[in-house]
């Protein structure tokens, strides 16, 4: 930050907690309008992007979807007084012996989920490695080019996405134009069934390859179709079967003369399924598809659907699809769905945290402001301890490069104009000038979270998971003794091993994780001290 901030807008786009506060709230305008699901938007929100979601979050979450949803049915892009083009109603209700082919979609949607993830990572770490055909641009082209290739010459990939899923899901009766033979009878539904099978078969291969591409595309939409397809092939197998052995017992509930089966139907719990096994989302996937449908009869159907999608998924790969990404970029995100703390080590945190001699700490005196500078350019970690002297190590509280570099400069800006030997102190002192001397306590953090030394790492992972901390302090009776990082945690965590960077060392005991470094910043806008709260104990997300 370059100027120090005029009006209550500039203050809010600095501080990570409100950040966190319109990312969520654009999530859910932005699934309101992409499915016609504002509540659904709401609950994605609260699924999905944040473990820390205060009311006043969904409060906004809850405005934005809202006004999003209102503004789409004002604009009526489709012109049909709907907000999405693949919104559908049904006519019909679901029997009984429904259930078995809608939870046997649901082992196929946590199984393409798990196939797909596993698929999609083994991709990433190709494209990762490989040494030919370098380039986003390039990458773009060859994989666009062979998806048209293959896509053309098949009706179903031939479609686009959202008309697609809007036929799929459709009643035949309501479809003016059988584009893509989907309603036809008898015998002729075994080449329709085929033809979808292998569609989704290949739209799996095909997505495995695009996402993960340097192109605004998701998944959601892709597992929709997807799911829709299977999902449609299994609806028309139960049809025939229906109707080739009417008087069957299993179709005793079937009333003569009317259709008994919508394959439609199997269509959309196809796709929540799918959708399912890659997000591992639940609750938002079954109010999505049900404000999709309109039709609270299927709410139990999806439910199963996406409740054994989830199961089979989870068995197969642990990890969603985002927090695959999340684990395969390296960035340290700590799962807070570990309630047993069964993955995480039983040792002592004092084994993995920086230790005293290790760190480096800022003294209460004896610096002036171009000692200051010259430590930030040799040291290029996030944040320093503070503490009284070097030889209690009275922790006296924490602060960060930004805040330390911002004073700092503020400090040298024609406003105060103060000489580079100004002397700079970060506690009291009764006899300082304050015209003629740097006082550096506002910019620091004076109670950051500490534990005790003796902690347990177990403990340490429960803080950093349930609160979304930046960093512990570990002290002993008041006197600094060490420090450890979220990224240090996930290092270990994940097993990582080796030398670290400069400024983190090994995983052994005495040396333990280094604060993150100022090159290594993924996540720069996460580092905001005082100014954004980098360590503000409602840690305010992710």
């Amino acid at each position: 930050m370059n100027e120090c901030p005029d009006s209550d807008y500039d203050q809010a786009l600095i501080i990570v907690a409100r950040k966190r506060e319109v990312l969520s709230a654009a999530a859910a305008a932005g699934i309101s309008v992409a499915f016609g699901a504002p509540v659904g938007g709401v609950l994605f929100s609260l699924e999905q992007l944040s473990y820390y979601f205060p009311d006043k979050t969904m409060w906004s979450s809850f405005v934005s979807a809202m006004v999003a949803a209102v503004t789409l049915q004002l604009c009526n892009p489709f012109r049909t007084g709907k907000l999405v083009l693949y919104q559908v109603t049904y006519h019909s209700g679901w029997h009984d012996f429904e259930l078995v082919p809608f939870a046997f979609l649901g082992i196929l949607g946590g199984l393409f989920g798990g196939l797909f993830i596993n698929l999609n990572m083994n991709v990433a770490e190709w494209r990762k490695n490989r040494q030919y055909l370098k380039g986003p641009v390039t990458e773009v082209v060859v994989v666009s080019l062979i998806t048209a290739l293959i896509n053309y010459p098949i009706k179903f990939m031939r479609a686009q996405a959202s008309e697609l899923v809007h036929i799929l899901f459709a009643e035949c009766p309501d479809l003016t134009e059988d584009t893509l033979g989907l309603c036809k009878s008898g015998k002729a539904n075994t080449g329709v069934i085929t033809l979808l099978l292998m569609s989704s078969g290949l739209g799996i291969i095909l997505s495995s390859f695009t996402f993960g591409l340097q192109i605004p595309a998701g998944i959601i939409l892709p597992s929709m179709a997807i799911g829709g397809l299977f999902g449609r092939a299994v609806g028309l197998s139960v049809e025939v079967c229906q109707q080739a052995w009417p008087t069957l017992f299993v179709f005793s509930s079937c009333e003569p003369d009317i259709a008994c089966v919508t394959p439609g139907t199997y269509a959309i719990v196809g796709a929540a399924s799918a959708l399912a096994g890659t997000t591992r989302m639940t609750v938002s996937i079954v109010v999505i598809m049900f404000e999709l449908t309109g039709a609270l009869t299927y709410v139990l159907p999806i439910m199963i659907a996406v409740m054994i999608s989830k199961w089979i998924g989870d068995a197969i790969s642990p990890r969603g699809i985002y927090e695959s990404w999340i684990h395969f970029n390296g960035y340290p995100y700590l799962d807070n769905r570990d309630e047993d703390g069964s993955s995480v080590p039983d040792i002592p945190a004092a084994h993995v945290m920086t230790r005293l001699e290790d760190l480096t700490a800022i003294t209460a005196t004896g610096h002036t402001i171009s000692s200051l500078r010259k430590m930030l350019s040799l040291h290029h970690f996030r944040g320093f301890p503070v503490i009284d002297n070097s030889r209690d190590a009275l922790l006296l509280g924490y602060i960060s490069r930004t805040e330390l570099a911002y004073a700092l400069k503020l400090a040298l800006a024609p406003v105060r104009n103060l000489s580079p030997d100004t002397e700079a102190y970060f506690s009291h002192q009764p006899l300082s000038d304050s015209l003629t001397s740097l006082d550096m306590r506002p910019w620091m953090d004076q109670t950051p979270i500490t534990l005790n030394a003796k902690s347990s790492f177990q403990l340490t992972v429960s803080m950093f998971q349930k609160l979304g901390l930046r960093y512990v302090i570990f002290t002993e009776r008041g006197m600094l003794r060490g420090l450890l990082t979220k990224k240090d945690v996930w290092y270990v965590m994940n097993g990582v091993e080796g030398e670290r960077e400069e400024g983190g060392a090994g995983l052994g005991v005495g040396r333990g994780g280094l604060r993150e470094q100022r090159d290594d910043l993924e996540g720069e806008s996460e580092e905001r001290g005082l100014l954004g709260e980098e360590g503000e104990f409602t840690a305010e997300l992710r």
